[in-house]
């Protein structure tokens, strides 16, 4: 009893200095008197004080916004310091209430909200923390460091992802540009000009931008990992694979590398997919894991890849991806393997050929010849090839139907063709008998 009496008559001694101060509008003494209310009632570890005052000295009239701030500062110090779960969260709840709505401590709050969320997480209610998160737009903060606001924004994302929001977590995701990833962190800062933000320094628990670039392609490969958008996974694990750290350390680039790999070949044919393909091939690395550099020629050889031996070729490189970083293919992934080899064969034979027997074509896809009609089918209406089957010929015709204006073209440049031989004809002819005439007179 003496103890709580000696409490209160020290906080109202000090809520007496603390309202003369702030009616003399003296900051100094005002910010003064607030926090050493808040560390008598932390002393003497009575939790129910510190949140009551922390709200009636908030509340108070004309109360300055230079002494909110260093209470909800102040309190921020004893979160980690309060006995159970419960008091953390009753304090965490109380400071969130008194900034909330005040711009002067909105980056105070987004990492209040984070605490809590974190919390949340830990009592498995992923779908209250990804709410609580929500609720906060860091990118509008001036005054927040750039890496602590990306930080947010991916722990957003990573718990939209948590709880299957993946509608969510792509427009959250696009809040955060690549371009700020490739920023030179070597140079120096310039310092502010007056009348500026002052950008406040970012936590120590912040990861640095590198490090937050390496989170950001993870985060983006579980979301593309849903949809089994394979080159967009493949371009993901690119980002990572440039990352200087990674790139220094031969037991992270290798295993970065057979995903890059592994997925450009999952990947459906297209100019991007090409393009990568060929790039990735010309990459020194490659040299160090030959049997992904053959995998890769393979695709990029106009041959036909029999699929039986590949597979056999494979299964256990294809197995042990589980045991390593980012963890095994998606489900789909053997499945779609079969898939590509089929298109890269029909692909092999548009070329070689105009018209072929669909028997033919499906011996030597090694496949039924339905199942060739059925892939066939499903690459011309994805505008990968251009042919036409005529069934009851069994017949499948490669060739580009022209229109009239590309058939009177090429017969304009046959006949030009055609003019120009029977000119140097007759150019040959003629010379011929002059010299032939010039020998008869000598």
């Amino acid at each position: 009893m003496d103890g709580s009496a000696n409490l209160e008559a020290a906080i109202e001694r000090l809520q007496n200095a603390e309202k003369q101060a702030r009616l003399a509008g003296e900051v100094a003494a005002t910010r003064q008197a607030v926090t050493e209310i808040l560390e008598l009632c932390f002393q003497a570890k009575d939790w129910k004080s510190l949140n009551d005052q922390i709200l009636i000295l908030s509340k108070k009239r004309g109360q300055l916004k230079q002494a909110v701030s260093a209470m909800v500062q102040q309190a921020m110090q004893y979160i980690d310091q309060t006995p159970d779960v419960e008091t953390r969260i009753e304090l965490i709840k109380t400071l969130n209430n008194v900034s909330a709505g005040k711009i002067y401590v909105e980056i105070e709050r987004a990492r209040l909200v984070k605490k809590l969320a974190k919390i949340k997480e830990e009592q498995g209610l992923i779908a209250e923390a990804a709410d609580l998160m929500q609720e906060v737009a860091v990118e509008t903060f001036g005054a927040m460091a750039k890496t602590e606001k990306i930080a947010f924004i991916l722990e957003q994302v990573r718990l939209c992802l948590d709880r299957q929001d993946y509608i969510r977590a792509q427009i959250l995701s696009r809040k955060i540009s690549t371009r700020v990833f490739d920023v030179d962190t070597s140079k120096t800062k310039k310092k502010p000009k007056e009348g500026d933000n002052v950008v406040e320094e970012a936590p120590a628990d912040i990861p640095s931008l590198l490090e937050l670039k390496r989170i950001y392609y993870e985060l983006m490969i579980r979301y593309y990992s849903h949809n089994n958008e394979y080159l967009e996974i493949c371009r993901c694990y690119k980002s990572i694979y440039e990352i200087p750290a990674v790139k220094e350390d031969p037991a992270q680039w290798t295993q970065v590398l057979r995903k890059i790999c592994w997925y450009l070949v999952l990947a459906p044919h297209d100019p991007m997919q090409s393009s990568l393909l060929n790039s990735t091939l010309e990459d020194k690395n490659l040299s160090e894991i030959p049997q992904f550099k053959t995998l890769l020629k393979q695709l990029v050889t106009m041959e036909v890849v029999q699929w039986t031996s590949l597979w056999d070729s494979y299964k256990e490189e294809f197995d042990s991806e589980k045991n390593l970083l980012g963890g095994s293919l998606v489900d789909k992934a053997a499945e779609d393997l079969r898939q590509r080899v089929i298109e890269h064969n029909i692909l092999v034979v548009s070329k070689y050929y105009s018209r072929i027997t669909v028997k033919r074509l499906a011996e030597l896809l090694c496949l039924s010849i339905q199942e060739t009609e059925k892939h066939l089918s499903e690459m011309v209406v994805s505008k990968a090839l251009i042919a036409k089957i005529d069934r009851p010929m069994g017949v499948i015709s490669f060739q580009v139907a022209k229109d009239s204006n590309d058939i009177l073209n090429s017969w304009a440049v046959n006949l030009e063709k055609l003019l120009d031989l029977v000119e140097k004809s007759c150019h040959q002819i003629h010379k011929e008998t002059m010299v032939h005439k010039a020998a008869l007179k000598v």
